[in-house]
């Protein structure tokens, strides 16, 4: 008998919860400290890669792999620091995960994100065992625009990657998705519409308040 489940991966910054100002805010902090030329502007402009991406994209050159743990360890801590108590779901995602959930769609996280900053929002948003799997910095070793963190929640769920949708802000996560071979929902939390339909999203939306799951059901069983 076939396999016709569908799988539903989200990403977690940017689309779970709207937390680029706590991120910019970290990575600010964490140049002043170190004298980085780290600025919100960049931030945003590289929200979705993974950290030795970004300081690569920074620096220009891959830093040693002592420095970037000791960099990674001070900047995410002080994320949770700052998010601890005032992470929130973003419109419509409750309902939205409910919805999957009540029609039997996996769900699953794939996130650049180091996953103590997931179980933060897991935790602070009563979402604890709702996510069959959870895909995080610490499963990969190439991030978005490479498909791994994708494929690997997909591998993680049983699920075929040819059955998922992928819900993401990034255009580096929309091209992720594609290559995945997945089905990919650009939301407008931190790039135009526009962006994210050069990107390749099949679907763009400003908000999942009042998302049609129904549609999207239909679309993937089209596959």
């Amino acid at each position: 008998m076939a396999d016709d489940r569908l799988l539903a991966i989200f990403d977690h910054d940017g689309v779970l919860v709207d937390s680029l100002e706590h991120h910019q805010n970290a990575w600010i902090e964490l140049g002043r400290q170190f004298g980085l030329p780290i600025t919100a502007e960049f931030v945003k402009a590289t929200f979705g890669m993974t950290n030795p991406s970004m300081f690569e994209h920074l620096l220009g050159h891959a830093l040693d792999p002592e420095i970037l743990a000791g960099y990674t360890e001070i900047k995410e801590t002080c994320y949770r620091d700052l998010a601890r108590g005032k992470v929130v779901l973003l419109p419509g995602i409750r309902t939205l995960i409910d919805d999957l959930t009540g029609r039997g769609v996996t769900l699953a996280i794939g996130s650049s994100s180091v996953l103590p900053n997931l179980t933060l929002t897991l935790e602070s948003c009563g979402l604890e065992g709702r996510f069959a799997a959870i895909a995080s910095l610490e499963d990969i070793t190439k991030g978005k625009p490479d498909p791994e963190v994708f494929l690997v929640a997909a591998r993680k769920s049983g699920i075929a990657p040819s059955r998922a949708v992928v819900f993401e802000d990034a255009t580096f996560g929309i091209v992720a998705a594609k290559a995945a071979g997945m089905r990919a929902v650009g939301v407008t939390t931190t790039n135009t519409a526009e962006a994210l339909r050069d990107a390749g999203a099949d679907e763009v939306v400003d908000t999942f308040e009042g998302y049609d799951v129904d549609r999207l059901i239909a679309r993937l069983r089209e596959i």
